[in-house]
């Protein structure tokens, strides 16, 4: 059964900008969990790739290992928490058998799907700022092209949110969305070049990197602070944009035909 679309055909400004602050204020009360975690995962693995490892005096990509590492551990927070917030909203709601507090409002699929793929890029972005901001006494940095930085934190926090959406419709238990989160996205953002130049990488481990979406959004947004990618920036911003379409029209349609969301 399809979801109903609003009387109107314009666009319920209001509805979509409440369910964005719905969506915004729910990962907000829990800082410590949504915010403050991801910040301090991160020091963890400065920690153990410059002290354990005796990363701080190599180098990758021809930049110092920190200067190469840090852009990269802070995007692969901004992609798993723009996949968290979506996934875990929808996931939750379905459990607890209040989605209809998402079905009932005057809103349509596409509005819902704007609504909620708005508020995953915000929970992105703001644990990008913070935990870019963690890292600053031990890696200082700031973007050399602030438009791709901006661009890649943007669309890789859309994809996952998308992605997050896509998972929690299809999902029916908590454990087969932790599957999804343990079994793909985690090693996914592990394996995109997070702690590694792929150019290093023998083939065809390396041709299997670049297959990864996750890939281009870390190399693309590691390229905004260092100027240096392994991938052409072209291919990064072009690549994870058609990605993103393709999962906002799948997501789209599962929304509009009501699969697993209504009986």
């Amino acid at each position: 059964m399809a979801l109903p679309d609003p009387a109107s055909k314009r666009t319920s400004w209001l509805g979509l900008w409440t369910l964005y602050l719905k969506e915004v204020r729910r990962f907000l009360k829990v800082p410590a969990q949504t915010v403050l975690a991801p910040m301090g995962t991160t020091l963890l693995f400065l920690a153990v790739f410059t002290l354990a490892l005796g990363g701080a005096g190599r180098e990758a990509a021809g930049v110092p290992f920190l200067a190469f590492l840090a852009p990269g551990l802070v995007m692969m927070a901004v992609l798993q928490n723009g996949f968290a917030n979506t996934s875990s909203s929808l996931m939750i709601a379905r459990v607890q058998g209040n989605i209809v507090d998402y079905l009932m409002p005057p809103l349509s699929p596409a509005e819902l799907l704007a609504g909620l793929v708005a508020g995953g890029v915000t929970r992105g972005i703001v644990c990008g700022v913070a935990t870019l901001l963690a890292v600053q006494p031990f890696a200082p940095m700031l973007p050399v092209d602030w438009a791709l930085a901006l661009y890649f934190v943007v669309a890789g926090s859309a994809m996952m949110a998308l992605i997050g959406i896509v998972t929690a419709i299809w999902a029916e238990k908590f454990d087969q969305l932790a599957a999804i989160t343990n079994f793909v996205v985690t090693p996914l953002a592990f394996l995109s070049g997070t702690f590694y130049s792929v150019e290093r990488l023998p083939e065809p481990f390396r041709a299997i990197s670049h297959a990864n979406p996750l890939f281009y959004a870390i190399d693309g947004f590691r390229a905004g602070f260092i100027g240096r990618s392994d991938a052409p920036a072209w291919l990064g911003v072009t690549g994870l944009a058609v990605v993103v379409i393709a999962l906002a029209l799948l997501a789209h349609r599962l929304l509009v035909s009501g699969w697993k969301l209504k009986p």
